[in-house]
């Protein structure tokens, strides 16, 4: 479903359509490489939606932590070694989490 073109050797872990605090409704893409979020774009009329305007792309090397967060609206946090913060509403957080760590510790 995602727009964005693999790199070279880039496998594709786990995707799903969810929002972020401040970036709003997308996709969340994980590779063994980078984690990506781009927007999606639907109509009303057909109930579809399609991907738009990537905004985030982090390598995984760039990525300081990853953590789940919350009860009921479950979140899966991301900080960069630039400590910037985003938090993704995802229905599994905790696997989301899981493999950020170990898709990280793989590129290491």
């Amino acid at each position: 479903m995602s727009s964005v073109q693999p790199r070279k050797g880039e496998k594709l872990i786990i995707q799903e359509d969810c929002s972020e605090d401040h970036l709003k409704n997308g996709l969340l893409t994980l590779t063994n490489q980078r984690i990506f979020f781009e927007k999606t774009e639907g109509t009303l009329a057909t109930l579809s939606k399609r991907p738009g305007e990537l905004l985030l792309d982090i390598p995984l090397k760039e990525i300081k932590e990853s953590k789940t967060e919350g009860f009921l609206l479950k979140k899966v946090v991301i900080i960069t070694i630039h400590n910037d913060t985003y938090k993704f509403g995802v229905l599994n957080n905790s696997k989301w989490a899981k493999e950020i760590e170990k898709s990280k510790s793989n590129i290491n």
